[in-house]
């Protein structure tokens, strides 16, 4: 578990990168290692990312979507099995999907 201040600096530094404001590469290096150690931290960068790119929900469908943090929050990342192995495209998932 983390302490509060790393949180509190965690999420002041989300709430930046949500809004579009200058994040440096040493915080989203920050903010990356943090996602990779912590679930919860990986969900709020996925949340934050998506803030960042997103307009207003055109429909109930998007909305949900968006509410649930489901989804990629990185633009043309589906799945392509024309064009991609389905195992590289898995690769850069968190530690906590890979098998035992």
């Amino acid at each position: 578990m983390f302490s509060s201040v790393y949180t509190k600096k965690i999420q002041e530094i989300l709430m930046r990168l949500s809004k579009g404001e200058k994040v440096t590469l040493k915080e989203r290096l920050y903010i990356q290692e943090a996602a990779d150690k912590d679930q919860s931290i990986a969900s709020w960068l996925k949340k934050a990312k998506r803030m960042q790119q997103s307009k207003e929900p055109n429909d109930q469908i998007e909305s949900l979507i968006n509410d649930l943090n489901i989804g990629s929050s990185e633009p043309g990342s589906t799945y392509n099995p024309k064009h991609e192995d389905l195992g590289s495209w898995f690769s850069g998932a968190p530690s906590w999907v890979s098998r035992s």
